[in-house]
């Protein structure tokens, strides 16, 4: 988890990144939360294959509120409010390029919103790692 690892401790820069680490979603939990950081986890390759899919599964992942709307105006705004008590927050998203592919208008908003609260200047530090492969996704490094 040398990468993972790495954004835990502040010695990698918050961002989205490629990730192959071919670890349990449990251990990347534990890992994640010993360090004291939020953890959510989207599941590409049993559902979050489509827009609507994947913001319902976002919004369950991170534990937005009851009231959260599904589009991505929503998730920008839901996703500000994430971390409280938190050293920072690590969204796995497995399974990435199920989207990318079925999608790529969807797939490539989302990196958008994604990114914009990656470069927030408020809130805790964010981290998306989209792990599998998938289609090139230009600007996006990998923590291999």
């Amino acid at each position: 988890m040398s990468g993972l690892a790495a954004v835990l401790a502040g010695r990698e820069a918050p961002g989205i990144h490629l990730w192959h680490g071919a670890f349990d979603v449990a251990d990347v939990r534990h890992s994640v939360e010993h360090a004291g950081w939020g953890f959510g986890h989207v599941d590409g390759w049993t559902g979050a294959d489509s827009k609507a899919a994947f913001l319902a599964a976002v919004g369950e992942a991170l534990d937005f509120p009851d009231h959260y709307g599904q589009n991505f105006d929503a998730l920008a705004d839901c996703l500000h409010d994430i971390g409280a008590g938190r050293d920072g927050v690590v969204l796995l998203w497995d399974g990435w390029a199920t989207l990318a592919r079925a999608d790529e208008k969807a797939f490539n908003i989302a990196l958008t919103v994604l990114g914009s609260r990656v470069n927030a200047d408020r809130g805790v530090p964010f981290s998306v790692l989209l792990r599998g492969d998938g289609p090139p996704v230009p600007g996006i490094t990998s923590l291999d």
